[in-house]
C-alpha cells in the first residue's frame, strides 16, 4: 500500500488487480496440485486394493482362489463346524457380501439365505446356470438335524453339484468367465490358472471313471442323501439313508438298514465323514464295510479341495479293487 500511494490511482488499481490475479493463479495452482494429488492417491488405492470375491461354499472359494490367484481376495466366512448349505450369515457378514466386488453362488437351491438377503444383482454369479436343466430333485425327504446347523430337510433340488466332477468343471468355468468379463485380473493370468485348475478337475473325473469302469452296477449305500450327482455319473446303483457320522443310529434306523440289505445285498457304505467306531463295528458285523467320501463343502482342517478329492478316490479303491 505504501508503494501504491506513489502512483496515480489508475495505476494503483491495475497493480492491485495484478496482485489479486497472481494470488488467484497461485492459489488455484496449489488447489489443482492438491486435488491432483488426492486424485492420484485415490487411484493408487484403487489399484492397490485387491478385488474382493465372496462365496457361499468352500469349493467355489477354492476355484476362485485357484483362478484369480494372489491378485484377488477370496472370502468364505462360514464357520468350519457348520454345513454351509444351511448356514445363515450375520447381518454384518451380509453387509460384507454386499460390499464385495463379486458374489459367487452355487445355485441348485444352495444357501437359501441368499434369496432372502438384499444382494446387488449385478454382483451375483450363479455358477450352475449352464446345467440347471440337469438338476436332480428329491420330491420329499425326512427333516432331521445334525450338529449346530439345526433342523433341515434335503427335499427339493440336490445341491452338492461339484461331486460330479464334470459339473465342478462347469462351475469353475463360470467363475473364470465372470472374472474375465469384469476384468478382475489380467486375462492371461486368469486363463493360465483356469486351465491348470480344469486339468486337475478333469483328472479327478478320468480317475473315477476308470476306477468304476465295469463295476458301475455294484450296489452301494450312502449314509446321507447328498451323493445323487456322484451316483448318476459314477455309481448309479447307490441308495441313501439319513445317518450322521457323529451320531449313533437309532434301532429304527438299524431295522431299516436290515430291510435294505435283504433287498440289495449291499457290502459297502459311503460316509461323508468318519463314522463312530461302534457304528462301524456293528456295520462290519452285518457284512457292511465303511468308506469315507468327503464332499468338502466347508474348508478342510488340512489340505484343500484337490487333496481331499484325491484322498476320496484312494478311499474308494477299497470298493473297486480287483
Amino acid at each position: 500500500m505504501i508503494r501504491a500511494r506513489r502512483f496515480r490511482a489508475e495505476s494503483g488499481r491495475h497493480a492491485l488487480s495484478g496482485v489479486v490475479l497472481l494470488l488467484v493463479a497461485l492459489f488455484g495452482s496449489a488447489c489443482g496440485q492438491e486435488g491432483g494429488s488426492r486424485h492420484e492417491e485415490a487411484k493408487a488405492k484403487r489399484v492397490a486394493r485387491r478385488p474382493t470375491v465372496y462365496t457361499v461354499n468352500y469349493p467355489l472359494s477354492y476355484f476362485a482362489q485357484r483362478i484369480g490367484g494372489a491378485g484377488l481376495e477370496v472370502v468364505f466366512p462360514a464357520p468350519p463346524e457348520l454345513d454351509p448349505a444351511f448356514w445363515v450369515p450375520t447381518p454384518e457378514e451380509i453387509l460384507a457380501y454386499q460390499k464385495a466386488d463379486l458374489i459367487l453362488l452355487n445355485g441348485a437351491d444352495y444357501a437359501k439365505w441368499a434369496k432372502l438377503a438384499t444382494l446387488p444383482k449385478e454382483k451375483l454369479v450363479n455358477t450352475s446356470v449352464a446345467f440347471r436343466d440337469s438338476f436332480i430333485v428329491i420330491p420329499n425327504a425326512i427333516t432331521h438335524s445334525h450338529g449346530p446347523s439345526g433342523k433341515h430337510s434335503h427335499a427339493g433340488t440336490v445341491f452338492t453339484t461339484w461331486i460330479d466332477f464334470t459339473l465342478a468343471d462347469a462351475q469353475a468355468q463360470a467363475v473364470y468367465e465372470a472374472f474375465l468379463a469384469r476384468g478382475l485380473a489380467d486375462s492371461l493370468t486368469l486363463r493360465r490358472n483356469f486351465e491348470a485348475l480344469r486339468e486337475d478337475i478333469r483328472a479327478l473325473d478320468d480317475s473315477l471313471l476308470a476306477l468304476t469302469r465295469g463295476q458301475r452296477k455294484l450296489p452301494l449305500l450312502a449314509s446321507h442323501p447328498i451323493y445323487q450327482y456322484f451316483a448318476r455319473r459314477y455309481a448309479p446303483n447307490l441308495v441313501s439313508v439319513t445317518w450322521e457320522p457323529g451320531e449313533a443310529p437309532s434301532e429304527a434306523q438299524w431295522e431299516h438298514l436290515s430291510s435294505l440289505l435283504k433287498e440289495r445285498g449291499v457290502a459297502w457304505m459311503i460316509w461323508e465323514g468318519e463314522p463312530l467306531a461302534a457304528t462301524r463295528k456293528r456295520l462290519s458285523q452285518m457284512g457292511i464295510h465303511s468308506v469315507v467320501f468327503d464332499p468338502c463343502a466347508n474348508r478342510p482342517t488340512t489340505g484343500d479341495f484337490l487333496s481331499v478329492m484325491r484322498q476320496n478316490l484312494r478311499n474308494l479303491r477299497a470298493i473297486y479293487r480287483d
